[in-house]
């Protein structure tokens, strides 16, 4: 591969070679996955994603992951088994320090990158300046369509599209999401009501595009304005917000997910900066330092819910929306929303957002070969997308 002359995946003396492009999407960044690189077994592809990235270990040392939840993240692509979609897309969450894999939720940042992967990758053909991706996320069941600009037949990844938490200009991503209700509890309201009291906290379980446990920032003595870095540090403010998450994740219906990064804590704030509403969103355990796409989507369509917390902060007009600018600790993200969610069935028209992405490293990763010993014709990726991926 790259002209090496090794097969794409090949058992060295001690090492497991496998081939993978490291991505930017949004303001994420992980490795990309041709499904057909991996084992097909769920387990024994979790053992490999967990040595790939070098967890459980606090730094990821031994491995490609950057030692944040932010980089810690994996994006599995292949053909659709869903008529209406080119590409599966499976995101795994590898846990830093946890020997654990989380493929419940989505990660709308890396799905940025889903679009240019897929083209690069064979397993969409570009089609004049501008290439539609349509994209079905594997863990949610979600459609989204990525707009990937494509000049000449080829991703161009330079322009001049800028995005708050990533530093310089990019060629623009569009991505519209097309089904996002009750993308993990299969409800857009999973307690079956907009708002529920815990701990004495007022919250609102909301699931659409993620399933997100709402609630304001001056319930637990904060402004909502405060940095990631000075929220992290509050250890007890942690304790406290995973008490109620975890009676929150019983109420919808999700089980014990003390051991899952769902569903995800939001504390609300109003703007400082003429934005819609401030929020700080948390993964669940960190805060990001930006904002979660699909967790920009899920607060932005809260506030069009009557009676949820959001939507008592900053409610919004009826359908269509328009854009929503929700603020974050590096800036501000916006959302073009045209959602009907009140009463009656949840119609979403339109719930886009302009990101970036590019393609940062191509390759092969090495894992021990104790983890993965499979014989390099066995798990051969497709011919095209192979000879793709080395382009």
């Amino acid at each position: 591969m790259f002209g090496s002359g090794i097969p794409a995946i090949a058992e060295l003396t001690m090492q497991t070679k496998i081939p993978c492009v490291l991505m930017r999407g949004g303001t994420s960044k992980g490795p990309f996955f041709l499904a057909s690189d991996l084992p097909s077994d769920p387990r024994q592809r979790d053992e490999v994603l967990l040595a790939a990235m070098g967890s459980p270990h606090d730094y990821q040392v031994d491995g490609i992951g950057g030692g944040n939840p932010l980089s810690s993240k994996v994006a599995i692509i292949s053909p659709s088994k869903h008529p209406g979609a080119d590409v599966d897309y499976l995101f795994a969450q590898v846990v830093v320090n946890e020997r654990r894999v989380d493929t419940k939720p989505n990660c709308g940042n890396m799905l940025v990158a889903v679009g240019p992967f897929a083209i690069e990758a064979g397993l969409v053909a570009a089609t004049g300046s501008e290439t539609v991706v349509r994209i079905h996320n594997v863990n949610t069941r979600a459609l989204v369509e990525a707009i990937v600009q494509t000049p000449g037949g080829r991703v161009n990844y330079a322009g001049t599209a800028a995005i708050d938490g990533v530093a310089g200009t990019a060629a623009p991503v569009k991505i519209d999401f097309k089904s996002a209700v009750g993308a993990v509890t299969g409800k857009l309201l999973p307690t079956g009501r907009p708002l529920d009291v815990i701990d004495g906290i007022e919250a609102s379980c909301v699931d659409m595009a993620m399933p997100i446990v709402i609630m304001r920032a001056e319930q637990f003595g904060k402004t909502g304005h405060e940095s990631a870095a000075e929220l992290d540090a509050d250890k007890a403010l942690y304790v406290r917000m995973e008490a109620v998450r975890i009676k929150a994740g019983a109420l919808m219906g999700m089980g014990d997910v003390s051991k899952l990064v769902v569903p995800k804590i939001v504390l609300l704030s109003g703007p400082r900066h003429g934005g819609t509403i401030t929020s700080r969103y948390f993964m669940p355990h960190s805060c990001h330092k930006a904002h979660a796409v699909t967790g920009s989507i899920c607060v932005a369509s809260a506030c069009t819910i009557e009676g949820t917390v959001a939507s008592r902060m900053a409610p919004l007009r009826a359908a269509p929306q328009g854009v929503v600018r929700i603020e974050h600790p590096s800036g501000m993200i916006d959302v073009d929303l045209d959602v009907e969610l009140n009463g009656g069935q949840a119609v979403i028209r339109r719930a886009a957002l302009i990101r970036t992405a590019r393609r940062l490293f191509q390759g092969e990763t090495l894992i021990p070969a104790t983890v993965w010993t499979q014989s390099a014709g066995a798990h051969r990726a497709q011919p095209a997308a192979q000879s793709a991926v080395a382009a």
